[in-house]
């Protein structure tokens, strides 16, 4: 039972409370209750201040269903909510951002705490398929709470800023990714038409240092991705950020310039124990549709 890892998006029966009370090792994502609780939906909600393009029929149209072959012209207009079971696999592809080990770290499905959640905070009055609503009974990987300030792309100056208005929401940990795997698929869908030399792929993402290090407290320390490489020979944007809600930070820790280049520097804060702070880079080739890898860095701040 301890290489299993179940993720079940929401109770689809009345098994999974069951499971849950049943086998209380087992390794257990979902957000239970209604569908209103579900991290999942931050795959097709639409939400001011950030990117609602890549969830439409027009954009469907134009990356998916037309001019890609048979599976393409299968896919469906949206009826209730795009890809609303995706996030289930999404942590799975290797993109040097999730590890299943870890659902609390964040990924492309969505970021868990371990915990147990008020019955009352899942949206018992929700839809549910009829399922019936219990009270968790034990601890387990669920909804977790980002706030997140989606990135604006500027025409002059720097290339890419963090908006003023952050969003906070527990489809924040799904919303923050949605525009990179929105553009991964539209990827996936050309090169099942396209020779290799004509679709775009993924650039490959290294760093020039372990992807853990140890610093003290006011330190200042480097982060590079140099010998980073677009197997497509596509020039490269980079874009280093902290990720305060990973180790349960107040506040993200700043870089000490601009961000978006391929080596920064950062200052540890003053601790008065050890801290893990979790590091990520995200690259992004101009191929069309862009495409975007990332890897993490775990620092350890010692005080």
């Amino acid at each position: 039972m301890s290489r299993l890892r179940v993720y079940t998006i929401s109770d689809q029966d009345d098994s999974g409370a069951w499971i849950r009370r049943n086998f209380p090792a087992l390794f257990y994502i979902v957000s239970p209750g209604g569908y209103g609780a579900g991290t999942w939906t931050g795959i097709h909600s639409r939400i001011e201040g950030i990117d609602n393009s890549v969830i439409g029929n027009d954009w469907l149209r134009d990356n998916i269903q037309q001019g890609h072959g048979p599976l393409g012209a299968a896919y469906p207009d949206v009826s209730y909510g795009m890809e609303g079971d995706t996030p289930a696999y999404l942590s799975l592809l290797p993109n040097g951002l999730s590890d299943p080990d870890h659902p609390d770290w964040g990924g492309w499905g969505g970021r868990y705490e371990f915990y147990v959640p008020a019955a009352a905070a899942t949206d018992p009055n929700g839809f549910t398929g009829g399922v019936p609503i219990e009270q968790e009974t034990r601890p387990i990987w669920t909804n977790a709470t980002d706030a997140v300030a989606p990135l604006t792309r500027n025409a002059t100056g720097r290339a890419v800023a963090p908006a003023e208005r952050s969003i906070r929401d527990f489809r924040a940990t799904l919303w923050r990714w949605r525009t990179d795997f929105q553009n991964d698929f539209a990827a996936r869908m050309d090169w099942a038409i396209k020779a290799y030399k004509d679709a775009n792929h993924p650039p490959k993402v290294q760093l020039a240092h372990p992807d853990r290090m140890t610093v003290k407290a006011g330190q200042r320390f480097f982060l590079s991705g140099l010998g980073t490489t677009d197997p497509d020979g596509d020039s490269l944007s980079y874009y280093w950020l902290h990720y305060p809600e990973v180790g349960g930070w107040a506040s993200a820790i700043p870089s000490g310039i601009a961000p978006n280049i391929v080596t920064v520097d950062f200052t540890a804060p003053m601790v008065k124990e050890r801290r893990e702070a979790h590091f990520i880079l995200s690259v992004t080739d101009k191929g069309t549709p862009p495409v975007t890898r990332y890897r993490r860095v775990i620092v350890t701040i010692e005080p």
